[in-house]
């Protein structure tokens, strides 16, 4: 198993936040351009603030540039604090496993760090390049946060 972890710090109110990143307009937001992620039939118009705990959802296509399928994330939310975290627990179709979780922290009444921890396997034979991995889920992760805190900016 490998772990990347990336925090900062956004210039809003953790509610705001919350409401933000659990959105599908939200998680596709801070993906972009680079991907985005359908959401699985039939869980359209829900949020991960809204999905049934542990139970596997379907299938997550993510899209490079948002058009081409490259990977599926076989979703499902593990465990969800209400405004303050969750842990999506899946496979995808190049991951044995793979954990995200996010927390949100209320530095003062307009500034709130956010903390992301990602846990993964590679399936083989893509063990092989699991250093790459780190390095490509950090800078895209750090990305991710940029472009969090630039739409609160």
């Amino acid at each position: 198993m490998r772990v990347v972890e990336q925090a900062s710090e956004v210039a809003a109110p953790s509610d705001d936040v919350w409401e933000r990143v659990v959105s599908s307009e939200g998680i596709n937001d801070e993906m972009r351009p680079w991907l985005t992620m359908t959401m699985p039939r039939g869980a359209e118009g829900l949020s991960v603030d809204t999905v049934p705990l542990g139970v596997p959802l379907g299938r997550a296509w993510i899209r490079l540039f948002g058009i081409i399928p490259i990977d599926y994330d076989h979703l499902s939310i593990a465990s969800i604090e209400p405004g303050r975290s969750f842990h999506e627990k899946s496979t995808m179709l190049s991951m044995r496993s793979w954990q995200h979780e996010r927390t949100l922290t209320p530095v003062s009444d307009s500034v709130t760090r956010v903390h992301d921890r990602i846990t993964f396997e590679p399936r083989l034979p893509m063990r092989l390049a699991s250093g790459l991995f780190v390095r490509v889920f950090a800078a895209f992760f750090a990305r991710r946060h940029l472009r969090l805190a630039r739409h609160f900016s």
